[in-house]
């Protein structure tokens, strides 16, 4: 029996990967087709709930303050026979926990972010995966570093991993990435001196510059904070997910692969994970089902894509299954766009 890969990232304040993954799923099986449902992330919000999916994770929750000083209850991850926490950063700290204007922008705090870190620390991880989008913050993750300065021993030894879905560097997280937090002209002036404040507190302290590295700006500057204070290491989300999750062994025993994104365009072939994902599928039909799509057919095939459906609410997705799984079926030596 043909056996379909559907691996989307989510539909990005729509629907959640899990479910674009069950609704395409459903499709397939209703057409006698076989479905394994693999959703990712690609570093940002929605990968916490991916990787308790796939490494059949608990899920544990915490009361930590907000972005803003308010008290939040913020999910986290355990996975116990590995001693791996898993932490969302927008759990703790995320745009929609602060009021997107220029007061909020500049007093946002990733303190919640260290709070959970103690808090896995607390159950024994030895492992503490950090998933980075979505944040309201631009500290420079002093909040965070401020959180953990009490449990510098405990972190001895921990293994700390940063996802990241941008490549930005710590000094350029103010300009980049605080206009969409509400901070105007002003504001990002006063974070750019906050940002250079930090780090070179960070090279007397820790002996490390967060400045001109790569991924160091994500979540306002946090991974290079984690960076520097406790010898995290960064990493490309999409790539660490797709491993994380066993991508590439389940690609290579199906018969075709299924992505998924809410918009497909440009950026799809900038680090995006629909693009990251289909390159590393050799040797089988690589189709997609998107919300909406901004590539021509020789931009499509150059992303590695034979074919996309576009699907935009859970009876479109559901049907998407269906007509894929047909054209899949059908009697044909290559699929082509």
């Amino acid at each position: 029996m043909t056996s379909i890969l559907v691996a989307p990232d989510s539909f990005k304040g729509t629907f959640s990967s899990v479910q674009v993954a069950q609704y395409i799923s459903a499709g397939i099986r209703e057409d006698g087709l076989t479905a394994i449902e693999c959703p990712l992330a690609d570093g940002g919000e929605g990968t916490l709930d991916v990787l308790l999916l796939a490494l059949n994770g608990e899920e544990r929750f915490q009361s930590v303050h907000g972005p803003i000083g308010q008290k939040v209850i913020a999910r986290w991850g355990w996975v116990p026979d590995q001693r791996v926490a898993i932490i969302e950063v927008a759990q703790a700290c995320g745009l929609h926990l602060s009021g997107v204007n220029p007061t909020d922008a500049l007093r946002a705090s990733t303190v919640g972010v260290g709070e959970l870190v103690i808090a896995a620390l607390a159950v024994g991880a030895e492992k503490i995966i950090v998933a980075t989008g979505g944040s309201a913050t631009t500290d420079g993750g002093q909040g965070a570093i401020d959180a953990l300065e009490s449990h510098e021993g405990a972190l001895a030894g921990i293994s700390i991993e940063v996802l990241s879905d941008v490549t930005v560097k710590f000094e350029d997280a103010a300009k980049v990435f605080a206009p969409q937090k509400g901070a105007d002209p002003e504001t990002v002036d006063l974070l750019n001196k906050r940002l250079d404040q930090v780090a070179d507190s960070c090279v007397k302290r820790f002996g490390r510059d967060p400045r001109g590295i790569a991924q160091t700006g994500a979540a306002g500057g946090l991974s290079g904070a984690l960076w520097a204070a406790l010898g995290a290491d960064l990493f490309s989300g999409a790539e660490s997910v797709l491993s994380l999750v066993g991508f590439d062994e389940l690609a290579s025993a199906a018969d075709a692969v299924v992505l998924g994104e809410g918009k497909l365009d440009s950026q799809s072939f900038l680090g995006k994970i629909v693009g990251v994902a289909a390159r590393r599928v050799n040797n089988r039909p690589v189709l997609a089902v998107v919300g909406s799509t901004a590539l021509d057919a020789a931009e499509s095939s150059a992303l590695g894509l034979s074919h996309i459906w576009v699907a935009s609410n859970p009876t479109e997705l559901h049907a998407s299954g269906k007509v894929l799984a047909g054209w899949l079926s059908s009697p044909r030596t290559e699929h082509g766009s």
